[in-house]
Order: structure tokens, then C-alpha cells, then sequence
């Protein structure tokens, strides 16, 4: 069988890192690739009119204009959609294979960690003993820091149960959590066989101990914390996002941490690098990382095999495992 045209259009990195050469050599067993790192659509214009097939991330977005240039085109592999370039490709029939929930178990074990550290405060007592400031227990059990708790049985609130949530929900299963649900594009009785229950974002906001964000960023979920929102939590709850910043109005989250009656561990950033003066940087109770939820080599290995599967199979003319799908369309970043 000849092989096809395989435009694969990804950051730079991609292409140097030794753990993915096996992939790639996949791809040439089928495909003459071309390795692209276009940003731009007139960049990616003419490889995207050589190609009978792309694999690539959200961007270039692969509106119509894009799509009509490209006659050849067969099917596009991709590591994640934007909303309106799936619109685009729903429309018009196009098939989409979409990698996006491959990030999901990485990501949801980085809010585990972040649950498990901010409650049994592993990372103050880590930076303590590296400055020689820690402070032991002199007098059991009445001088133990209330604050300090476990995760079994607490109230735990999850907003949005898509591929990262249902995994969390999946690994919060020996904590036996009270866990509770906010998701308004959830079908019916998924909660539930996640031993969660479904209800009303307030409800979640005031009822739960710790809340984990991990929904899209689109027009539907800007600022879904408002200042309404995180003030509702209860004192001494633990607030994670490793979703996007975009869902945190962060002055209100700043405002609140700073009466010092909230934690909140948070991976994501409205800017990004952080910079070095920002106010999230100086509140001891909010605990921060670089955006590492989702990025380690499982997950980018795990990806590119995702879609180089459907892009073999839809060859094959055999059933894709990850087509993008209308239904989907409400999940998907902006």
C-alpha cells in the first residue's frame, strides 16, 4: 500500500526527544512525514495542501478557509480541539480523532497530591526542615495543628466529571470521600457510578472541604469562581485547580487567602511564566506549581500512540477508538 502524506505539525521539542523516536519511526512505516512547527495559519497553508493527513495540537486551528485549501486532506489526528475548530470539523463531516483525556490520569493524580500535601501540610513541613524552622510536637496530641487533617471522609467537591474528574473520582474511591458533583452537561447517573452525587454549584461551593476544578476554559465557564463563590467555602477548605486559570477570578482567590481562613494549591496561572511578584507567591497558604499536571512523558507517549492508532485504523477503514464527537463539544476549551 502507498504511503501517505503525513504533515506533523508540533512544537520543535517534539522532534528532539529521544522517548518519542519510536513513534515517530511508527509513523514512517505508513506515511512520508513532514515535520512542521507552524503557529500561524499562512504558515501552515501550503504543507497543510501536500498533506492526506495532520497530526497536531489545537493550533493552527483548522478553520474552513484552512480546510478548503486543503483538498487532500483525509482526517485530522489531534492532541486537543479547540470548540470552534470542532464546530468547524462536526459541520462539515470531517473526522477528528482527539488525544485530550490521554493528559487525564497524569493530571488527576497531580490534584491528588496536591489534596493529599495541602491537607496534611507535606510541603510547609518539607520547606520548614530544609530552613531549619520546623516546629516538632512537645506536648501529644494537644499541641497538633487542627489544621493538619486526613482526606478519608471528607467532603470533596469535583467541577466538571470529564475525563480528569472521573479519574480522580476513581482514585478518591479508598478515601472513601462524601463526594459531590457539578457538571450541568453530565448525562444522568454518571455521578453516581462514581459514588458522587449531582447537584448545584453553590451547594458544592459551601458543602465541601475540598474543591478540585477540573472543567474546560470556555465562554461558559470564565470566572465560574467568582468572588460569590470562593467566599462561600467553608473556613480551613482546600481549593485545587489544575483545569485553567481561566475559571478563578484569582483577585477574589487572593482576597481570600489573605484573611487566612482558605488554602488553595493551584498549577495554573493567568499569566505564564507567574511573575515573580505575584501576590499568589507570598501567601503561605497557597502552594503552587509551574502548570505540571498533565506534562510527563506517559502522557505525551500515551498521546501520539492514541492518535497514531486511529490514523493507522482510519487507513484500514476500521473504527476509530477516539473520534471527536458533537457531544463532546461542550467539553472542549475555547
Amino acid at each position: 500500500m502507498a504511503k501517505i502524506n503525513l504533515l506533523v505539525n508540533l512544537p520543535e521539542g517534539f522532534f528532539r526527544t529521544p522517548a518519542l523516536e519510536p513513534i515517530f519511526q511508527r509513523m514512517e512505516t505508513f506515511a512520508a512525514l513532514r515535520k512542521t512547527s507552524h503557529n500561524m495559519p499562512e504558515e501552515i497553508r501550503e504543507d497543510l495542501a501536500w498533506a492526506d493527513a495532520v497530526l497536531m495540537w489545537s493550533w493552527p486551528k483548522l478553520d474552513d478557509d484552512l480546510l478548503d485549501a486543503a483538498p487532500k486532506l483525509q482526517m485530522a489526528a489531534q492532541l486537543d480541539v479547540s470548540q470552534s475548530a470542532g464546530q468547524v470539523a462536526i459541520k462539515r463531516g470531517f473526522p477528528v480523532s482527539q488525544g485530550r483525556h490521554a493528559w487525564s490520569p497524569a493530571v488527576a493524580e497531580l490534584a491528588l497530591g496536591l489534596m493529599l500535601s495541602t491537607l496534611r501540610k507535606i510541603s510547609s513541613y518539607h520547606m520548614a526542615m530544609r530552613a531549619g524552622t520546623e516546629q516538632w510536637v512537645g506536648s501529644f496530641p494537644d499541641s497538633i495543628d487542627p489544621q493538619e487533617r486526613q482526606l478519608t471522609g471528607r467532603a470533596v467537591g469535583i467541577i466538571g466529571l470529564g475525563g480528569v474528574g472521573r479519574r480522580l473520582a476513581e482514585l478518591l474511591g479508598p478515601f472513601h470521600v462524601d463526594l459531590r458533583v457539578y457538571d450541568p452537561f453530565l448525562p444522568d447517573g454518571v455521578a453516581e457510578q462514581y459514588n458522587g452525587r449531582r447537584g448545584e454549584l453553590m451547594d458544592l461551593m459551601k458543602n465541601s472541604e475540598v474543591v478540585v476544578l477540573c472543567a474546560a476554559s470556555n465562554a461558559g465557564t470564565k470566572h465560574l469562581l467568582g468572588r460569590e463563590q470562593i467566599d462561600a467555602m467553608p473556613a480551613g477548605a482546600v481549593l485545587v485547580n489544575v483545569a485553567r486559570a481561566a475559571l478563578v477570578d484569582t483577585d477574589a482567590l487572593v482576597d481570600r487567602l489573605k484573611r487566612n481562613d482558605l488554602y488553595a494549591a493551584v498549577d495554573v496561572f493567568d499569566k505564564e511564566p507567574t511573575p515573580a511578584d505575584h501576590p499568589l507567591r507570598k501567601l503561605p497558604n497557597a502552594f503552587l506549581t509551574p502548570h505540571r499536571a498533565g506534562g510527563v512523558m506517559e502522557s505525551v507517549q500515551r498521546i501520539l500512540t492514541m492518535l497514531v492508532d486511529d490514523l493507522e485504523a482510519h487507513l484500514a477503514g476500521k473504527p476509530r477508538r477516539h473520534p471527536l464527537t458533537e457531544a463532546m463539544i461542550p467539553s472542549l476549551d475555547a
